[in-house]
């Protein structure tokens, strides 16, 4: 039995981070992919739980071995996501979640092209601006570029399969689970999971 594969998607600033953490609290049956990245740890971030932290020569030789399901540059750091990883994961059964960019998500669909996609917008632009700003970590200059990304992060959500808009926090979670909970229900998984059972509903 296959698992599922999760992408969630969002411009800096919408909330993709903590939507997606409270969502893996509540569901022990997603597993987070860590991805690996060339930017320095924030506080509070651990390696291996956050991320994968290596240097830009160990992200060139495993992007040259051809490690990488996905990878891409956000802001002068790389990113990337190991694909032998998934692969194991995903023949093992087990639902994974990765949260990336749209770039990324692009590469992934190409390999894993019944992965579930999800975009979560914010509720305006205004909104996005303040979160931003409140955060405290970013020049007026840095949050100028990166609302400029934004716009052009939301001109990608038309090819993902689901948008969610997190302007409620507890709605847009409740949105990630109902869609995560019809994937679980659909019929592919479902003649899997079922087979037994289906099997013994016609046998008479």
């Amino acid at each position: 039995m296959s698992g599922n594969l999760f992408i969630v998607t969002a411009p800096s600033g919408a909330g993709k981070s903590s939507l997606v953490k409270v969502l893996l609290e509540a569901d022990a049956g997603i597993q987070l992919s860590i991805s690996y990245t060339t930017r320095a740890p924030r506080p509070g971030e651990e390696n291996g739980v956050h991320y994968h932290f290596v240097s830009v020569d160990e992200f060139r030789d495993m992007l040259n071995r051809g490690d990488f399901l996905e990878s891409a540059e956000v802001y002068g750091n790389y990113y990337g996501t190991s694909q032998p990883w998934i692969e194991d994961q995903i023949r093992a059964g087990r639902d994974l979640l990765l949260e990336i960019d749209w770039q990324g998500a692009a590469q992934v669909r190409k390999l894993f092209p019944d992965a579930v996609n999800l975009f979560i917008l914010p509720p305006s632009l205004a909104e996005l601006k303040r979160r931003l700003e409140g955060r405290g970590q970013d020049s007026a200059e840095v949050i100028s570029r990166r609302l400029a990304a934004a716009q052009e992060d939301i001109s990608q959500a038309y090819s993902f399969d689901y948008l969610v808009v997190n302007d409620d926090f507890n709605v847009a979670l409740a949105d990630i689970q109902a869609i995560v909970r019809a994937r679980r229900l659909g019929i592919h998984n479902q003649m899997r999971a079922l087979e037994p059972l289906l099997n013994d509903l016609l046998s008479r």
